[in-house]
């Protein structure tokens, strides 16, 4: 009885509500970002001494998307790559997000100077990347797409490139919805078989206990599928309905000065004096229908591909229901490392725990109870807390011989 006036009056919020934004956390999302032509190489690397170049990879249905590669580090003697490793960013993410901090303290940088031949995707709708053969942004059909596409077509594509290039398997690094694509493609054979092994950080796909009080608000108010009723198909928190969006989830229901932290949980160690900084670069669009793909999995508890409805289901899948992924048809040849924190609101340690049983084999475990899930690729600390038992995970597997 209670529910309908609750939910007309958080639409009619969304739709009408043109007024100044309360919440300094969110209102500072309105930023633009800066003109993507130069692409991150130039934004974010060159000016570090780092070599990078460019790549633009096509998918199978269109998309075009951005790659960027650092052969090897800045200080490197004799300038040859290393065994190329690919990092595979989040949700609302780019590839920027491996180099937001400082040399000594960002990922990408990190493995660059440890050896690595580091290629960097991001996938489709983000700033990085480069539009679709022929649809544009402002279609509807452009951001008709979940995770499951991009774990499809996106990585399939990105890896694929990688490996041609390199003529070698692939060390694999993916954070939060970067695991779930990874989890998802590497049931694939056409896909695993490019891999030499993978490092799952806040490894994801399975969503039973996730504890973010931003998005189990969201979830109940159904805000996936108003969005999608009232014709908003891109999601995006740097325009006027974005911030809007997040100010009426907010409001009167929960503190947002900290958004950060009510969405993912607290972070131990990420550096707050940089917030404005990062804020230039994300967050990144993505699609309403992979946000309404997310809500699928926290109300149904399964890791399973888009749930169109009994009767398109049929036409997409030739059944009723939703085909799950099945997490036993990752090879157990594929050695797997997986980092994950006590503080994670998204990736509960239960979850991961449930994802590890049904694995054919079982990952190495980084487990850091302070951690929550930014800290695992912005936290100051990250280079002694993980990086270190990361990368001594790759180098354990054995480089190919012929580096």
């Amino acid at each position: 009885m209670g529910r309908a006036p609750a939910l007309l009056s958080f639409l009619l919020h969304i739709l009408f509500l043109l007024g100044r934004v309360r919440c300094s956390a969110v209102a500072a999302l309105g930023r633009r970002l800066p003109p993507s032509t130069d692409g991150v190489c130039a934004r974010l690397i060159r000016p570090l001494g780092y070599p990078c170049s460019e790549h633009a990879v096509e998918t199978e249905d269109g998309y075009i998307l951005s790659v960027q590669h650092i052969p090897y580090g800045r200080r490197a003697l004799a300038k040859k790559s290393g065994p190329p490793i690919f990092l595979q960013h989040g949700l609302f993410q780019g590839g920027d997000t491996w180099f937001m901090n400082s040399a000594e303290e960002s990922l990408g940088f990190i493995l660059a100077d440890s050896g690595f031949d580091v290629w960097v995707g991001n996938v489709r709708g983000t700033h990085w990347s480069y539009g679709h053969v022929t649809l544009s942004e402002n279609d509807k059909a452009f951001w008709d797409w979940s995770w499951q596409e991009l774990a499809q077509y996106d990585l399939l594509a990105m890896i694929g490139y990688v490996y041609s290039a390199t003529n070698s398997k692939i060390f694999y690094v993916g954070h939060s919805q970067g695991t779930i694509m990874a989890l998802a493609a590497f049931t694939m054979p056409n896909v695993v078989q490019m891999i030499e092994s993978a490092a799952l950080l806040c490894p994801i796909s399975y969503l039973d206990h996730i504890s973010s009080r931003f998005v189990l608000r969201a979830v109940g108010l159904h805000l996936d599928q108003l969005l999608l009723t009232i014709g908003i198909h891109q999601l995006n928190f740097r325009s006027n309905m974005g911030i809007q969006i997040l100010d009426s989830v907010c409001d009167g229901h929960m503190d947002c000065n900290n958004l950060l932290a009510a969405i993912t949980g607290e972070n131990c160690c990420f550096n707050g004096s940089r917030v404005n900084y990062y804020l230039e670069y994300e967050p990144h669009p993505s699609s309403t229908k992979n946000l309404n793909h997310l809500f699928q999995m926290i109300r149904t508890g399964t890791f399973a591909k888009y749930d169109y409805g009994w009767l398109r289901n049929l036409i997409h899948y030739s059944h009723l229901h939703a085909p799950a992924f099945d997490l036993s048809k990752i090879p157990d040849s594929l050695p797997i490392w997986m980092g994950y924190g006590g503080t994670d609101a998204l990736a509960d340690g239960a979850d991961v725990r449930r994802t590890i049983n049904e694995l054919r084999s079982k990952p190495e475990l980084l487990y850091i109870d302070k951690y929550g899930h930014i800290d695992f690729i912005l936290s100051v600390k990250a280079k002694d807390d993980v990086y270190g038992e990361l990368i001594r995970f790759f180098r354990s597997q054995g480089w190919p011989s012929s580096y």
